[in-house]
């Protein structure tokens, strides 16, 4: 036998010992993964993912200075898609979307659907909005310079609507999914489809749950308006964030399905009620849910208590309503010659003199927010405009309710004392022009001149103080600014050079005397003037009218906060006892030309109050009022408008006779 050469031994030697350490290589492999790492292999075979799905907290509540409910929350049934549970296949989720929406379709309940396109081809945009059109292109993935059939073409695309559906079905499915795509509808966040949807509803959309995947009927707190005509205009309102809020919102921490406060103290009070929202953890296993927890809970808004109390505020809007419907039959016993016209507008604004927390707003015509919620189109062409609050929002000449603000300045600045007098014949020659008086009252001195109006008093008086003087301290009363009112309002404006100026008007010399006594060009809010007689009331401080009273957590059982007077100015001279001058020809002015039914005289105490007639615009005239009652201890301060009516100030005793009734109230209940 010939004999094998070495190096052959040699290789096949190589060789097997590779295969022995290939096969020791491969068994310790094994032995690792059935033994050591069998956990990891076993959780790769079921891939797990978790997602963190947000719950949205349960918006606080508002309520009068006695707890009674204004808005409030109730439980409703919302329809809610699920993103763990939807179908990911888009054919099939839009299978079960026209499904639930036919259901839903039944019951008169349609999803709110903000898509800007028409309903019917040939398409066209249903709005001219340009930002509003280039973020619904954006969103799409579109340029600008797609049409609306493009835009429909793209969702529908995107989403494999069937071609077998209806022209009717495809534009209810891309309005759907672009709601839905809008709403950020992800693992993360589900949508809501529909909310407060009626019981008889509920069960067949549970029978048929079976069949709707991700469709679940959830029990959610619904905002509930339980008195929809207090102070309506103030109290506001809640809706959805839409797209041209959402990028300031969202840093925030807002998401694109959140509620968010829209007006009034819904949106001032917005971070006290909005709450903080919960998280639920989610873990899915093969498009399978294995555990699903809260890891950060919900947390509920607060509830925000207002300074007014909910029946004085209705009878103040009482009192204004029947005071105007009634006018007719005022004005022709006592002012027939005057030929005015229907009134229908006005506004009364009633402060707390201790702490300027507004008790009562009224304005006229008015609303309540359930018409505002369902029908505002109807308010929207109104007559008379109920939109607008007259009391925060209407600007108005002040009339001879200015005047204390001319003693004020003259007081302060030293040109008069409370026993000044100047001569007044009736009639003035100021620079070659005539003024006139409504009386030739002699000489006369503050007390007197503010408890008759005499113009001829002020006038000269301006003569001294100077429009810079008049500027001064319309400043220090407030006027041509915000009140600081959370709900905001109108500034006005001043009466000088500097606003004629920016309204291309000629500015004479004798302005300075017409603005001295309320006319002029000054425009002013009944807020305001409340604020003005309230300054008075407390010897100079001004203070901010506020609407809220405190914060509470949402059950009311612990305060959180209480809202403090704001001090927003003091005028200099209160030392001196200036006021006592003023409070004695306002109180004087109460007494004044009352009839009997509207008498100031016979409350047990003194009301100092002030009147005034503007001229206003191509109205005849406005009639205005301010005052402050008991005048020796304020406890109210107040201001009211009649627009084109005369005799306003017979309101002011249906006011006190009112807060008395609100006084007893509050005494009987401890």
């Amino acid at each position: 036998m010939k004999k094998r050469p070495y190096h052959l031994y040699l290789k096949c030697t190589l060789l097997v010992s590779i295969l022995l350490c290939a096969f020791c290589l491969c068994g310790y492999r094994l032995m690792k993964i059935q033994l050591v790492d069998s956990e990891t292999y076993v959780s790769r075979k079921y891939s797990t993912y978790k997602y963190k799905q947000t719950i949205d907290a349960t918006r606080g509540e508002i309520v009068d200075c006695n707890g009674d409910p204004i808005v409030v929350n109730k439980v409703g049934y919302s329809v809610v898609i699920l993103p763990e549970q939807f179908p990911k296949d888009m054919a099939e989720g839009n299978e079960i979307l026209l499904t639930i929406t036919d259901m839903l379709a039944q019951c008169d309940v349609s999803p709110e659907l903000s898509i800007p396109v028409s309903d019917e081809a040939p398409y066209t945009f249903t709005t001219d909005d340009e930002d509003k059109l280039e973020r619904f292109k954006s969103n799409l993935g579109l340029n600008v310079y797609a049409t609306p059939a493009n835009c429909m073409d793209k969702i529908i695309e995107d989403y494999e609507i069937s071609p077998e559906y209806s022209e009717e079905q495809k534009r209810l499915l891309c309005g759907l999914r672009y709601e839905m795509l809008c709403r950020g509808f992800s693992m993360s966040r589900r949508f809501t489809l529909a909310e407060d949807i009626p019981l008889s509803s509920i069960t067949e959309i549970k029978e048929s749950g079976i069949n709707l995947p991700g469709i679940e009927i959830m029990e959610m707190p619904l905002r509930e308006i339980v008195r929809d005509n207090v102070l309506p205009h103030e109290i506001g309102t809640v809706g959805p964030i839409y797209a041209e809020e959402y990028e300031e919102l969202s840093e925030k921490g807002y998401d694109m399905d959140d509620t968010v406060g829209k007006s009034g103290i819904e949106k001032a009070c917005e971070s006290y009620l909005r709450g903080n929202d919960g998280i639920k953890t989610i873990s899915i296993q093969n498009n399978e849910i294995i555990s699903s927890e809260m890891t950060t809970p919900v947390e509920s808004g607060k509830t925000v208590m207002l300074t007014i109390d909910s029946q004085f505020q209705l009878d103040l809007q009482k009192n204004l309503e029947n005071f105007i419907n009634n006018f007719d039959s005022l004005r022709n016993e006592k002012t027939e010659e005057l030929k005015l016209g229907k009134v229908t507008n006005g506004a009364v604004v009633v402060l707390d003199a201790k702490t300027s927390g507004v008790l009562g707003m009224a304005t006229c015509p008015t609303y309540d927010l359930t018409t505002y919620l369902e029908d505002y189109e109807s308010l929207l062409t109104a007559e008379n405009n109920p939109l607008v609050n007259r009391a925060t929002r209407g600007l108005y000449r002040p009339g001879s309710t200015f005047k204390p603000i001319t003693a004020t300045a003259g007081l302060s600045e030293g040109i008069i004392s409370g026993y000044s007098t100047f001569f007044c014949g009736r009639k003035y020659l100021f620079h070659d022009h005539e003024y006139n008086c409504t009386g030739g009252h002699g000489n006369i001195s503050l007390i007197p001149a503010l408890q008759y109006s005499c113009n001829i008093y002020f006038y000269k008086l301006a003569e001294n103080l100077t429009i810079d003087g008049i500027t001064k301290y319309s400043e220090l009363y407030g006027l041509g600014q915000p009140t600081g009112l959370e709900t905001g309002g109108a500034a006005g404006h001043l009466s000088n050079p500097e606003y004629y100026a920016e309204a291309d008007l000629p500015w004479t010399v004798g302005e300075v005397l017409q603005s001295a006594i309320g006319q002029s060009e000054w425009a002013v809010t009944p807020l305001q003037m409340a604020v003005v007689a309230n300054t008075i009331a407390n010897n100079g401080v001004r203070y901010e009218p506020h609407l809220v009273d405190s914060i509470w957590d949402y059950n009311m059982e612990n305060k959180i906060e209480d809202k403090e007077p704001v001090k927003a100015a003091e005028i200099p001279g209160s030392e001196n006892g200036i006021f006592e001058f003023i409070k004695q020809g306002m109180v004087a002015a109460s007494v004044t030309n009352m009839p009997t039914e509207y008498s100031l005289g016979n409350l047990g105490y003194s009301v100092a109050i002030k009147t005034g007639t503007p001229q206003q615009g191509s109205r005849v005239q406005d009639s205005f009022f301010i005052g402050f009652a008991p005048a020796n201890d304020p406890e109210i301060a107040f201001a009211g408008v009649i627009e084109g009516g005369e005799y306003s100030k017979y309101m002011i005793r249906s006011i006190i006779d009112a807060y008395e009734d609100y006084k007893e109230r509050q005494a009987s209940t401890g």
